[in-house]
């Protein structure tokens, strides 16, 4: 690692180092180090707007979307049969069901790694650090109370995830306090793009933001858990329209594995639905920021 003079920095390198350290066990198929790499490839992607702008910005983002997405498929796969194992040691779901599904999905997944380690191996990922580290050194820093810091960047990001902040809002209302899965994925979405916004502020400016952070991840988990049990009712139906029900028995057991799913489903969308007012209140915190920090046009502030 080369001598590190700014908080933009450290906070590439320490985005990039994460994900090449999990990067190669993900590629021998290893589930964890898959999920760490993903989630490193969408902190990343968080900071760079804030780092470099124009054509080299976008593409350094391009590349990193590129990654994210390579590693999505499996990713959901490797859900898939985490949440199934959770099912068995449960006991009381319906073995037929859960084996013939873990079958599928573990098929599935060896024919996705193989696409993935692919898409993977076209990515320059030494490239991708060289011009990430050169673009997060060149920005302006100032010495204050003996830290560097880099003040437009820090305001850049407050700004930016006043932003997310004020998306999420809409999303949330949006999605109202009825179970409508569509609309609650939006609002999974904008909650994941708030807290590693919130993040990157956080590191960059040492603001203290670990209580909201907190209801944020706690809101993710609890919509994470249900768009993957919605993910699996949907590979359920598939599994029960193709030919891999050889019989009559298995579709009743999926059948009642997919009751039991969205019985699930609704459970965790009321443990949501306490939580929506915490959600709100986050949102209108982070949403407001500081005058020297309003006429800032935040980097990057239009990416998805």
């Amino acid at each position: 690692m080369p001598r590190i003079t700014t908080p933009s920095e450290l906070l590439v390198w320490q985005r990039l180092n994460a994900l090449t350290r999990s990067l190669p066990g993900a590629q021998r198929g290893d589930p964890h180090l898959l999920y760490q790499a993903r989630v490193a490839s969408r902190r990343l992607r968080e900071a760079l707007p804030l780092l470099t702008r124009g054509a080299r910005g976008r593409k350094l983002e391009r590349t990193v979307r590129r990654l994210t997405r390579a590693l999505g498929p499996v990713r959901e796969l490797d859900v898939a049969l985490e949440t199934l194992e959770a099912l068995t040691a449960g006991g009381d779901a319906p073995r037929g069901a859960i084996a013939k599904l873990r079958q599928v999905v573990r098929e599935e997944r060896q024919r996705l790694h193989v696409e993935m380690c692919a898409r993977v191996g076209r990515i320059d990922l030494d490239k991708l650090r060289r011009r990430a580290a050169a673009a997060a050194s060149r920005g302006p820093s100032q010495t204050t109370g003996g830290r560097m810091r880099d003040p437009e960047r820090i305001a850049g990001a407050r700004l930016r995830a006043a932003r997310r902040a004020v998306r999420l809002r809409e999303a949330v209302e949006n999605a109202a306090g009825i179970y409508l899965p569509d609309r609650l994925h939006e609002v999974r979405v904008a909650v994941k793009k708030l807290r590693y916004a919130m993040e990157v502020s956080r590191e960059l400016g040492g603001s203290r933001g670990e209580a909201r952070i907190g209801t944020l991840k706690e809101a993710q988990d609890l919509l994470g858990r249900m768009h993957d049990h919605e993910v699996l009712i949907a590979r359920v139906r598939g599994v029960q329209g193709s030919s891999k029900a050889p019989n009559l028995r298995v579709s009743a057991d999926l059948d009642r594995l997919v009751r039991r799913l969205e019985t699930e489903c609704r459970q965790i969308h009321g443990l949501y639905v306490t939580l929506r007012k915490k959600l709100l209140a986050v949102c209108d915190r982070t949403a407001t920021v500081p005058e020297t920090t309003a006429g800032i046009a935040a980097p990057g502030a239009s990416a998805a």
